[in-house]
Formats: structure tokens, sequence, C-alpha cells
């Protein structure tokens, strides 16, 4: 069951390694032709309009994060009944919230689009336009959460990739028609057409749904004592989603008041390189983490213990893979990107990357936590820590400090908040703290120091150029995969390693 599990979890990664790739590729191609098409302005009305109603989405994260949890514990506990009834509950509130937010946005929004944004009066209709579509596609992504959390809950991940190309044509589609368009304003039809895409992905959702799980097909009803339950546990995930929404946008707002927009642009660059390397390591996590919910809901607490373990370091490991050379090779690779690299840059890089370890390890005992429902006491300590870097960054810029030492305190104070997740979550679940330092703490940093030293002596002997970058990659690849392999994995891991190469092998003279 375990080796079966094993195997799921690593199919589905490479499924979401695929789909992430596969968005990353087309939004890099679509962008750069909608910015073409459409223009500067319009594309950043679009994009500014569509983001009023982004900002009320935080609503529906938390209970998206909820209907997950309930959904795939009642999936652990194999209760057909009980999952049924918690999807049809999750259904009624997540259209309750859909009508709070067209409510919200359309009276809250509207009044701040016509009162306070600054677009031009020839193009305020077209941006009221953009408005009610992303009000409209909003309702109907509020709505669609029961059923993504269902595929998740049940770890059909091919499902998204399916869906996911789906998507992806449709959306090269409606660039390839907006260059070819002369006679409908271009601003106006890309927000209608990206509704219609929305539409026709909820019908493909709810279809898949609807054949594939039984348990959606019955009469909508709803439990009060379960709705209670799960909206307590969406609101304190919303106190600790708000809390990182305001430390972020605090921290933004520091920096603009004390330095102006061009170091706003320098974090601006960093968080872009830090939603790529994170990215990457939330697609192996959320393969994982259904099953760290499944293992709590049917008491297999070894086993939790061990996924906990495995997504701790592996998710390092992978980090490492992707975030080494771009650590050591910062300046050239900005460089090589951006061409002029604002101020402040390459160390907001360098930072951020070094915070996004912490997230990294953090992540499992998130879902661990969340997986047991008491995340009351959690939620408002995190938090409040959390939100304890805004009044220590003021302090720091009103005595002259410089803006890399915002990133400082940010990094102390993740450290900080992930001791005391790690000591909350180890009652919660009884986690051993001897067994996740020695398995995880030790060997991470093990593998840090290993993998850093090859690519560093390249460094020193080596001027920046393209042929140094190659090499600091290629050697900085070649030393991870070595000190994992000997130093970093399990004797079980290694086994299936070996295992998974010689069938690769065998596969492939057979074929041949």
């Amino acid at each position: 069951m375990k080796t079966e599990n094993t195997k799921r979890i690593v199919k589905n990664s490479l499924l979401l390694y695929v789909q992430m790739i596969l968005s990353m590729l087309v939004a890099l191609y679509t962008s750069r032709i909608i910015l073409k098409v459409m223009g500067v302005d319009d594309f950043g009305i679009y994009n500014v309009v569509g983001g009023i109603v982004t900002m009320f989405g935080i609503l529906n994260g938390a209970m998206s994060s909820s209907t997950t949890r309930f959904l795939t514990f009642a999936l652990g506990e194999d209760n057909a009944k009980k999952l049924q009834t918690v999807f049809s509950t999750s259904l009624i509130i997540h259209i309750l919230i859909g009508i709070v937010i067209c409510i919200l946005t359309g009276t809250i929004g509207l009044w701040f689009l016509d009162n306070k944004m600054q677009i031009p009066v020839e193009r305020l209709n077209a941006a009221k336009v953009v408005f009610y579509c992303s009000i409209a596609s909003a309702f109907i992504s509020v709505i669609n959460v029961p059923y993504s959390a269902m595929i998740i809950a049940h770890e059909k991940f091919s499902a998204f990739t399916y869906l996911s190309l789906v998507e992806l044509t449709l959306k090269i589609g409606v660039v390839i028609f907006l260059q070819y368009n002369t006679e409908i304003d271009s601003l106006k039809l890309y927000a209608y057409l990206l509704l219609i895409i929305q539409f026709i992905l909820q019908i493909g959702y709810f279809l898949y749904c609807y054949i594939e799980f039984s348990e959606i097909r019955g009469r909508i009803i709803l439990d009060k004592k379960l709705f209670k339950e799960m909206t307590s546990f969406a609101g304190w995930s919303l106190f600790g989603d708000s809390a990182f929404m305001m430390q972020n946008q605090g921290v933004n707002m520091l920096i603009n008041v004390f330095f102006g927009t061009t170091v706003n642009a320098a974090r601006g660059i960093a968080i872009q390189v830090q939603g790529l390397v994170i990215r990457f390591i939330s697609s192996f996590q959320t393969a994982l983490n259904p099953q760290i919910t499944k293992s709590y809901a049917s008491r297999d607490l070894d086993y939790m213990h061990q996924l906990i373990y495995n997504s701790s370091k592996y998710s390092f490991y992978l980090f490492l893979l992707l975030a080494l050379p771009i650590l050591i090779e910062t300046n050239f690779l900005l460089e090589l990107w951006l061409t002029i690299v604002p101020e402040h840059a390459v160390n907001f890089v360098r930072i951020t990357l070094l915070v996004s370890i912490i997230s990294c390890l953090a992540n499992p005992l998130v879902f661990a936590v969340k997986a047991t429902g008491k995340i009351r006491r959690y939620e408002m300590i995190l938090g409040s820590v959390s939100l304890t870097l805004v009044p220590l960054a003021y302090i720091a810029l009103r005595y002259g400090a410089t803006p890399e030492v915002v990133f400082v305190i940010q990094f102390v104070i993740e450290c900080v908040g992930q001791l005391i997740r790690l000591l909350m979550a180890a009652p919660l679940i009884g986690l051993s703290l001897k067994e996740y330092f020695l398995k995880v703490f030790v060997r991470c940093n093990l593998i840090l120091v290993l993998s850093i030293l090859m690519p560093l002596f390249i460094c020193y002997f080596f001027n920046d150029s393209l042929l140094r970058l190659i090499l600091v990659a290629v050697v900085s690849t070649i030393s991870i995969i070595l000190a994992v392999y000997y130093l970093g994995m399990g004797s079980k891991d290694k086994g299936y390693v070996k295992l998974f190469i010689i069938s690769r092998i065998k596969k492939t003279f057979i074929s041949s």
C-alpha cells in the first residue's frame, strides 16, 4: 500500500511539473503578444482593474483550504456518506461566498474604480467591461473550488493536466484571434474571451467530477454542524492569510515611503524569481499533501511522520537544485534577463530565496496542523509573529537602515516562525522533535554545505561569463544529486531509485 502511495506521489508530481512548465511557456508567449496588441495603457488597465476583484479573492482562498482539508479527511476515513455531505455543504458555502464577492466588488470595487483610479476618460467604458467580466469570472472560479478540491482529494492530478491543456490551447487561440481583430475593441474582446474560457473550463470540471465521483451526484443538502466547522476553520485560515497579505503589502508600502518606486521595482523582480522557485516546489508538495491529511484521518501517524520528513527534505533538495545556481550567479542572470538591473535587486533576490528555504520546510508542517483541524491557536500565534515584520522594519528604516535590512529581518522572523510551528505541530501529531532534527534539519544543512563547495570553487577561478554560469549550473546539479543520494536519502529511497533506473534500462534495451 505504501509503495503504491509512493508511486502515485511520483506520478502526480511529474504531471504537475508538466502542467507548470507548459503554463509558464504559454504565459511568457501570450503576455508578450497581448502587450503588443493592446498596448501598455490597455494592458495596465486590464491588470489593475482585474486586481480589484482579485483583492476580495482572499475570502475564497481561506475557504478553499477548508474545503480541501475536509474532503481529503473524509476520504481518508473511507466515509462515502460524509464525503458527499462535505461536498454538498462546501458547494453551498462557495455559492454564498461567490455572491458576497459579487456584492462587495459590485459596490466598493465599483466606487473605487469610479472615484479613485486614474483611468483615461475615453477608456472608462472598456475598463468597466473588464471589471464586470472579472466579477463574473471570479464567481465561476469560486464555484469551481469544491470540484477542484474533490480532484485533489482523490489525487486525480491527470485531470488538471488535461484541463490545463484545454485552457492553454484556448488562450493561445485568443491571442491569435486578437492579432487579426480589427473591428472590436481589443481590451473588451480580451475580457469577454477570457470569461468564455473560464465558463468552458467550469463545464469541464463539472463533467469530469460528475462522471468520476459518485458522491457529487446526490441531492444538495446543508449540514449545519459541518457548515459551522468548515466556516470556523476557514475563518482562522483567513486570519493567517490576511496576516501574510498585510505583511507583504506593509513591506511594499514601507519601501515606497522610504526609498521610492525604483526599490519597489527591485523587490518586484525578487518576488518574480521567488515565485518561479516556489511554484517548482509546490508541484511536488501539492501531490503529497493529500496523503498527509489521509494518513492522519486513518490514524496512521507513523506514515504521516514519514511523509512530513520526506516532503520537507525532498522539497529542500528540489529547491536547492533550482535555487543554488541562481544564488551564486544572481548578478549575471539578472543582467542577462533584464539588461538594466535595478539597484538592490541582486541582494533582494538572494535574501528572498533564503526566506523561501523556510517556506518549503514549513508547508508540510502547515498541512499536518491543518489535518488535525486544530488551527485556532496556531493561526493566531503564527499570524501575529508574521505581522511583527512591519513595525520592526519601520523602526530599522527610521534609524537609517538599508532596504536589505528589511529582508534580513523577514528571514529572522521566518526562522522564529518555523521553530514555533515545529513546537506547536509536534504535540498535535505526536511528532518526535529529535527525529525531525536528525532526518530533516541535519541532512538538509549537510547537503547544502557539501553542494555549495565546488560551485564556489569555480566562481573563485572564473570571471562572470556564460561559460561560468553553465559550469556552475552543471557542477551544482551533479554535487546536489551525489550528496542527496549518498547522504540525503534513506536505504528504502535508494532502493526505489535503483529499481527505477534498472527498470528504465531494461525497458530501453528490450524495446530496442
